[in-house]
This record gives C-alpha cells, sequence and structure tokens, in this order.
C-alpha cells in the first residue's frame, strides 16, 4: 500500500493576511463606540461662539465693567490666570486682582482691542484661542501683549477656566 501524501494548503498571499484581523478590528471598534453611547455625528464646530465671548469681554471693558467682563471667566477656585511671572488661582483673585491694577484710585481701565484672534480649537466641549490685546489710556499710554485662552463649555455657556497672558516689553 501506498501512503497517501498530503500537502498543506498554499499559504495565504502576504498581503491579503492582515486584512481579515483588520476588517475585524473595525467592526469591534464601531459596535464598541455605538455600545458606549457615541453618536458618531460630528460636532458642532463653535468657533464662532468663541469669537462672540471676546467680542462681550471687550465691550465690558470698554464701559468700565469688570464685573460683566468677569462673566465669561470660570467662577470656581479652579480657575487660573497666568501673567507677569504670577499665578493667580480662582475666580475671586483675579477679579481683586483686575480690580487693583484697574479700578484701584488713580488708575484706568484704558480702551481694550482684540487683534490676531485665532480660534485654534472649539467643539461642543472646549475650545482654545490666541490673539493679541491693546489697551490704550487717555494720558497716550499703551499696554499690549499676547494671550492664550482655554475655554470650557459649562451650563450651556462658555466659560475661560485658563488665561495666560503676557505683556509686551515696554517700548524704549
Amino acid at each position: 500500500m501506498t501512503e497517501l501524501q498530503t500537502e498543506a494548503p498554499p499559504a495565504a498571499p502576504a498581503k491579503n493576511r492582515w486584512m481579515q484581523p483588520f476588517v475585524f478590528f473595525l467592526i469591534g471598534a464601531v459596535v464598541g463606540d455605538l455600545a458606549g453611547g457615541s453618536a458618531w455625528t460630528p460636532r458642532k464646530d463653535r468657533k464662532g461662539e468663541i469669537t462672540a465671548v471676546l467680542t462681550s469681554q471687550q465691550a465690558a471693558w470698554n464701559r468700565g465693567d469688570l464685573e460683566a467682563f468677569m462673566d465669561s471667566y470660570w467662577k470656581s477656585e479652579r480657575l487660573t490666570f497666568c501673567s507677569g511671572g504670577e499665578i493667580t488661582n480662582g475666580w475671586q483673585a483675579t477679579y481683586d486682582r483686575y480690580k487693583r491694577r484697574y479700578q484701584s484710585d488713580g488708575k484706568e481701565m484704558g480702551q481694550l482691542s482684540f487683534s490676531d484672534v485665532e480660534v485654534m480649537y472649539a467643539d461642543d466641549r472646549g475650545a482654545a484661542t490666541r490673539g493679541r490685546y491693546q489697551l490704550l489710556f487717555r494720558d497716550g499710554k499703551k499696554a499690549s501683549g499676547r494671550y492664550t485662552l482655554v475655554f470650557r463649555r459649562l451650563d450651556d455657556s462658555w466659560k475661560i477656566v485658563h488665561d495666560h497672558t503676557s505683556a509686551d516689553p515696554p517700548s524704549p
């Protein structure tokens, strides 16, 4: 009797070996995401809403309404404001800092303008923007610099949760 010879089946071409695991991974990712509650819809671009917050802040500042200006900040002890090499923690401390610098005896708020505004990212939950600010005072002096703001959408409104502002060096 002769032995029956069996051959191993031919190997699948190398280019198709990854396809089956990839397809299973992709199906698993989609099913897992849907089961986790995700709707698979793109988030709305909220850049215009962030620009509106900055416009509102500018208007409040220019009418001397520090309270309305501060409405855009998160009223929390976890708010951070960085400027002049210092970190101020909390809404009240940030408000007090502004009040001391721009509304105490002999101080003025000046006229605020924003330029080079770039909303880098804004979706349904968070946003980040950067740009320049300039303050013009009655005596002709100016203050200017750059800012970076991080926003969170809290209770259906945008709040600044982190502000990093740096002043330009004084002009010679």
